[in-house]
């Protein structure tokens, strides 16, 4: 193979896995948790290394060492699509929701990083540039939190300019109305309020908890129902109050299941997450499906990752600034997107992502991964490493 056929080969691939404790224990509708797993991979080609990432365990960093690495190596990097479709098609018996998405989804935002880096411009630009930033609202209050807790972290992130908070609900949906209320008597009159039940309610009490929360001028709703549930969630969107966003599809994990959602009707704002749908190249092909309905679409939580691909899609609205990722990708990676008055803006300067692993840092966490053959994106690998 002549080498303007291969392009840019990848000349590696690596995975690594960080298991890293949240600053309290943490709970919403359906689940409580102590600790996130993040998945991080880098890629070499041109003698410059990317990084993506995904939000997962560590069966998806060993399904992306065991079955997708074969099939990157030596690939060209520029055609990140022709890689995406042969991953692909590689899990097919596997299934692809679940972890063979979200393995996809961390090469592929790795080789959309890289893609950039090679064209030394940011991941935003590369994809197409629609804005220079992006409204962010900040999402939490767990349902493990107490009252003084949910208040504090709320009022926080008004001080900080953030005009819009979500607090999860569903955990005791006997005290789901006193705690909204106390979330808005915390931020005032003039700050938007969002309530997440993550699947929680049963249909006929979900609209009634719809209109319990209209009172205190609630605006978007949140998985009242399952996700799976879209005759439920055609449901209350069609009987609940006007004016109240029904939002779902976070655990999307490909073109279909997004298609399928809107043309039920079953939500006013699709959600999608680039570490789950396959990653850059799925998040995508949802903004064109939003497009083509006519409909919003918002990120789901990775503010680093979504602050540039919100910036790009014609149709995002805003992203999850979530309390746990938020911590964990400032723990984890130097560039950290961090929210100012509201607004997440990537650096125009910073080619890709603009992300580097903070190899020293972040070591006592690893949970997968050889740490001695790991090297931090942006930097040149040794000339070893180029010729694999």
């Amino acid at each position: 193979m002549s080498n303007r056929s291969r392009g840019i080969p990848v000349n590696d691939l690596d995975v690594s896995a960080f298991t890293i404790p949240t600053s309290s224990p943490e709970a919403d509708g359906t689940l409580s948790w102590n600790q996130t797993t993040i998945v991080v991979v880098t890629a070499e080609a041109g003698g410059l290394r990317s990084l993506g990432y995904t939000y997962a365990g560590i069966s998806t960093a060993q399904l992306i060492d065991g079955v997708l690495k074969p099939i990157v190596l030596r690939q060209n990097s520029l055609l990140t699509g022709q890689i995406w479709m042969a991953m692909r098609r590689a899990v097919r018996n596997l299934g692809h929701p679940g972890i063979c998405s979200m393995a996809i989804a961390a090469v592929d935002n790795s080789l959309w990083d890289l893609k950039a880096r090679l064209c030394g411009t940011p991941l935003f630009a590369l994809l197409g540039g629609a804005r220079s930033r992006v409204a962010v609202y900040g999402s939490g209050g767990f349902t493990s939190y107490s009252i003084l807790q949910l208040e504090a972290q709320l009022r926080a992130w008004v001080a900080e300019g953030i005009r819009t908070v979500k607090m999860k609900v569903g955990s005791r949906p006997e005290e789901d109305v006193s705690r909204v209320c106390a979330a808005r008597k915390a931020i005032g009159p003039d700050i938007g309020l969002m309530v997440d039940a993550n699947g929680a309610y049963s249909r006929k009490q979900a609209v009634r908890k719809a209109f319990e929360f209209r009172d205190l001028d609630v605006t978007w709703f949140e998985e009242p129902v399952s996700s799976d549930d879209l005759e439920g969630l055609r449901l209350v969107r069609d009987q609940g109050p006007p004016g109240m966003e029904i939002a779902a599809g976070e655990y999307g994990y490909d073109a279909v299941y997004f298609r399928r959602m809107l043309q039920s009707g079953a939500v006013d704002v699709l959600q999608a997450d680039a570490t789950r749908c396959a990653g850059i190249t799925g998040f995508l092909q949802a903004d064109a499906l939003c497009q083509g309905f006519s409909l919003p679409l918002s990120a789901h939580t990775a503010p680093s990752l979504h602050g540039h691909l919100c910036c790009a899609a014609a149709g995002a609205r805003d992203v999850e600034y979530f309390h746990d990722h938020v911590r964990i990708e400032k723990i984890v990676f130097d560039g950290a997107l961090q929210a100012e008055e509201g607004m997440l803006q990537p650096d125009p300067h910073s080619p890709g992502l603009g992300l580097v692993l903070k190899t020293q840092d972040v070591e006592r966490y690893r949970v997968y991964g050889n740490a001695d053959s790991r090297r931090s994106a942006g930097a040149r690998p040794p000339e070893a490493a180029s010729r694999r």
